[in-house]
Formats: structure tokens, sequence, C-alpha cells
């Protein structure tokens, strides 16, 4: 490979890693906005503080797990030390085919802690803020990693006769956040009030405005989620992932409205949201393998999914606030059993390595975060108490307002 070429494609691979990065800042106001004032600041926390421990993290531990070495090969667990080695070659030596060690992990630690900024949504307004980030802490670090390697680091997925096929994580990254998900909300339970006498009561969020803006934003960066998993700047890769996601983040926008006007004859935009992210998380697995028209039936079924998803949901009285279940873990499935029925992998084959590693990473990761739950919620508990859930998590965890009273504020400065 030549040095110009080599320099293209690391170049793409940081400009996708900022890309990622910014995704962040899109579950925070996505979260934020679906969720009530009074508990905010809380959620801007934990989605502050978790990149920064997913980095440190998957940094002295996580990146090792992910990728052991090629020893590992086949294997279920493997480990290929602690903290991050210069390679012999230099900074500047070719890794994975076209970029640097370096780059390859900051793009990597990019995607670890959006498996944790995916279960605050679900959790959110009734957990404690310490419970949630040793929770975090242990999953970003090890489990996460561990499904990883099964696939991205040669385990025993990525050896099956017809190996699992999994683009960009819509199993490897969002089902195993969705799974989580679903272990929190079952051992926290609802939120007071939500379920009042049999029927489901909306809480609605504080500001739909900043939960649109959240959700552009994951759109935006899903370009560097998804592109920079084509792990070059391969002009016609890049250019096809560009345009079957957002064909499918279109389509899932589409797919939602038309199934949520249908069932509640309102054109509720917080379904159209959720459903422009549950057809970018349905792409995710096989987006350098669709076609366009592909593409378009995945995001479609994916927006009438999560909207089922929903309903179901709260008719089994699992209190999910911002969608995180439906959109990260049926659609994760969605897009990962796609891999097996649609586009240039399309075999009865492939389908069934497909069911394989979506049962695998589902019982572990179900059963992993349960038990790291359970554990926290026998020792130090998980959920606050009554009268802290009900004047919010602001004022009981951070001893401040999202949105301080200016005229109570500005009458208290006129007495002095």
């Amino acid at each position: 490979m030549s040095q110009e070429l080599f320099t293209i494609n690391n170049l793409w691979m940081m400009i996708a890693t900022i890309l990622v990065f910014v995704m962040h800042l899109g579950f925070a106001s996505l979260e934020a906005g679906l969720t009530r004032s009074k508990n905010t600041v809380n959620i801007l926390f934990k989605n502050s503080i978790i990149p920064a421990m997913g980095i440190l993290s998957y940094a002295f531990i996580g990146f090792n797990i992910m990728y052991p070495g090629e020893s590992f090969t086949g294997h279920f667990f493997g480990i290929g030390g602690l903290g991050l080695d210069l390679p012999k070659a230099g900074n500047t030596a070719e890794y994975s085919g076209g970029y640097t060690y370096w780059t390859d992990f900051i793009f990597q630690a990019m995607f670890a802690a959006t498996a944790a900024t995916i279960v605050s949504g679900a959790v959110a307004e009734r957990i404690k803020l310490s419970s949630f980030l040793i929770f975090s802490m242990i999953y970003v670090g090890f489990c996460y990693p561990i499904v990883g390697m099964w696939k991205w680091g040669g385990g025993f997925l990525d050896t099956l006769s017809t190996s699992f096929y999994d683009f960009a994580g819509s199993s490897i990254v969002h089902s195993v956040g969705g799974w989580a998900a679903l272990a929190g909300v079952i051992l926290l339970g609802p939120r007071i009030g939500k379920y009042v006498k049999g029927k489901v009561k909306p809480i609605p969020g504080h500001s739909m405005p900043l939960a649109t803006l959240g959700v552009f934003l994951l759109w935006f960066g899903w370009f560097g989620f998804n592109g920079g998993s084509v792990l070059s700047a391969d002009p016609g890769t890049v250019s096809l992932v560009f345009v079957t996601t957002s064909i499918a983040g279109a389509a899932g926008a589409i797919g939602a409205f038309a199934c949520s006007y249908a069932l509640f004859k309102t054109n509720d935009l917080t379904m159209v949201l959720n459903g422009i992210l549950a057809g970018l998380v349905g792409i995710t697995a096989g987006a350098d393998q669709m076609g366009t028209v592909d593409a378009l039936l995945i995001g479609l079924i994916a927006g009438i999914l999560v909207v089922l998803s929903v309903v179901l949901l709260d008719r089994l009285k699992l209190d999910d606030p911002v969608g995180a279940i439906s959109v990260h873990l049926i659609c994760g499935i969605w897009g990962t059993l796609a891999v097996g029925i649609f586009g240039n992998l399309a075999s009865w084959t492939q389908l069934s390595s497909q069911l394989i590693g979506i049962g695998v990473i589902g019982a572990f990761s179900f059963i992993s975060s349960f038990s790291i739950f359970f554990i926290i919620k026998k020792t130090i508990g998980l959920r606050v108490d009554t009268k802290e859930e009900t004047e919010g998590l602001d004022m009981a965890e951070h001893g401040m307002h999202a949105y301080p009273d200016i005229k109570a504020a500005h009458d208290q400065l006129a007495t002095l």
C-alpha cells in the first residue's frame, strides 16, 4: 500500500471516529428531551461520564480482551495484555491493512462506550447514579469486549462454517446494550405513576426540540459509525454504506409514522424519531451488503417493529422512558436477521449463523447484565427512594437544577 493511500485511509478512520464521538452528544440530547426536566442534569451527567469511563476502561483492559491476538482465534475468551502498547514498527505502522494501531484503538473505544449509553435511557429517572456507574464500568470494560471478540477479534462466531456477519454492530453493539437495558428495566421496575390500575399513563418528555436535535446528531454520527466500519476510505464501499444508511433511516421514519398513525390516529413525533433510529440500527449489520431496495425494506420493517415493540413493552409493564429496548434490542435483532434474508449474503445457511449469533450474544449479554444489576441491587441498592424520585434526581443526586428559576433568583438578588 502506498504512503498516500495509507494516509487517506487513516485520515478517514479518524474522521469517522469524530463522527461516532458526536453520537454521545446525540444520546445525551435525546435522553434529556424524552425525560422530565427534573432529571435533566442526571441524564447529562451520565452521558458525560460514560464516554470518559468507557475510554479509560477500554484502554486498560477492554481493547486487549476484544482483540487478544491471533493465538486466540476461534476462542470464547482471551486477553492480550493490559494497556496500550506501541507496535514494534512504530507510530505509522500499517495496522489491519490501512490505519495505525492508535487509530484502531480510538475508533473502537467510541463504539465501546455506546453500549452503556444505550442502557442509560432505559433506566432513566429512577436508578441510583453510583449503581449505574458501577454497572457501566464492568459492562463496558469486560462484557462488551468479550462479545466483540467473538466476531471482530477472531473468536468462535467468526470461525463458524458460515461466518456470523455483523458489519458495524446491530448485535455486537446495539443488542448488547439493549439486552442490558431490558435487564435493568426488569429489576428496577416502572417509574412511579407510569402504570395506574392496569392503565398506561403517559409521562411525556420535557423538550421535543432537544430530542429532535439528538436524533439528527445520531443520524449524522451514524455515517461515521457505519462508514468507518468499512475500515478504509474505499470510495465504492463507503459511498454504498452512506446511501444504505440514509435510506434505511428515512424508511424507518416512514414505517413508524404510518404504523403509529394507523394505531393511534395521531402524528406522533416521538415515534418518528425512534423510527429513524430503528432504521439506522436495522441496517447496521449489513450496510455494506445491501442494495437500495433491501435497505428500504429493512428500514421500513424496523420502523414498524419499533412502534409495535413500544406498545408491547407497555402492556408488559416494562417502563422504558426513551424506547431504547425497542430501538436497540428489537431492531438490532431484526437487522442481524436481515443479513440472512436480504442482500449479497442472503441464504439459509447465513440465516442459521445469524440466529446462532443472536442467541449466544443475547444469552450472554442478558445473563451477565442481569447478574451485575442483581448483585448491585442486593448490596448497595439499585433504585433511588420514593422522595428522591418524586422530587427529581437533579437535586437528589447533583444538588442543582437544569433550568433554574431565573425570576426567583432575580428577586433574591433584589433583596440583598
